[in-house]
């Protein structure tokens, strides 16, 4: 599974340099903005858990080492009909963003061609370089057509490889320990989701000057609100109101482990600005909307703001779509 489907490396990529505000002066702003949308709040500079260790198993230790994010394609490469040459991988992910045997964490679709039929994707892979092979701990979520239950399935492991299709949102880094921030919130008062919240935080502050975050939260306590794409449409999904009647969406419980990749501002790169994906050690998993128990919710993250964004293989048309 090399460069497979889509000669990646031909592909259009644009640079550009995020904003990158101290860790203190981050969890002031953070602070203050969920403090608009839950009662309980405390946000602090900590050192890193390892995340190789349960409950995150992922591919690597930390967050930390030269963070980026890389927006992949776009929702016009899926809407309103799928574009089935759009196949990439992580791999070549991490050269593009010049960062070989990076650690690569997020959202995206599933390569329909590895599973054979559309999902959604949790990508969590330490990419190969410097000899090693790729380590893969992503899983994936698709729907059973006979029942339309979600089917929670370890991607890696199964399917053997790091390509992924159409669209994805990643935190990328060299995997270490360091210093991060640290967020716990709970008792949710106000209507923004957890991700929302906070991009919507940084936007007020830094405005003009964008800043991009991507880490893992959980959610420790309560549900959430959760879509999972089924097949692909035969039928153009034109409009928002199209597209909620094709996905599938479900309460999920807790504790599910999210990877999640925001940016403050979208500086004219037509930018997923937030992209959340979850899965769980109980079966499910899927695309991260909101939780649906406020009163009793519990989120705990690990934020780093990246350095820099790359934008490969933007569409040419753009899509916006209310998620």
């Amino acid at each position: 599974h090399g460069r497979s489907g889509l000669s990646a490396m031909a592909a259009r990529i644009e640079k550009s340099a995020f904003h990158v505000p101290k860790l203190e002066e981050l969890c002031e702003v953070l602070q203050d903005g969920l403090k608009r949308n839950f009662a309980d709040v405390q946000v602090s500079v900590v050192d890193c858990p390892d995340l190789s260790r349960e409950p995150f198993g992922f591919a690597a230790a930390g967050l930390c080492g030269k963070p980026r994010i890389a927006d992949v394609g776009g929702v016009a490469y899926l809407l309103p009909l799928p574009n089935t040459e759009k196949i990439y991988n992580l791999n070549t992910v991490a050269e593009q963003v010049e960062l070989p045997g990076a650690f690569i964490l997020g959202a995206g679709a599933a390569s329909f061609k590895a599973v054979g039929v559309n999902a959604e994707l949790m990508p969590n892979v330490l990419t190969r370089g410097g000899g090693k092979p790729e380590v893969n701990h992503s899983y994936s979520a698709k729907l059973n057509p006979a029942t339309g239950e979600c089917i929670l399935e370890n991607y890696g492991e199964k399917y053997k490889t790091c390509d992924f299709a159409l669209l994805a949102n990643l935190y990328i880094s060299e995997g270490k320990p360091g210093k991060v921030v640290e967020v716990r919130s709970s008792r949710r008062t106000g209507q923004s989701n957890f991700v929302s919240c906070m991009r919507e935080a940084l936007d007020r502050h830094y405005g003009k000057k964008p800043v991009g975050m991507g880490g893992t939260f959980l959610i420790q306590k309560g549900k959430a609100k959760i879509h999972v794409m089924p097949e692909f449409s035969p039928c153009p999904l034109n409009g928002d109101e199209a597209v909620n009647n094709w996905l599938k969406f479900f309460d999920m419980s807790a504790p599910l482990i999210c990877q999640s990749v925001y940016v403050s501002r979208d500086l004219g790169f037509d930018l997923r600005v937030e992209h959340t994906h979850c899965f769980s050690h109980h079966g499910e998993g899927g695309h991260y909307h909101y939780d649906t128990t406020p009163d009793t919710v519990e989120y705990l993250g690990y934020f780093l703001p990246a350095e820099h964004l790359y934008r490969i293989d933007r569409p040419e048309q753009i899509h916006k779509l209310g998620w």
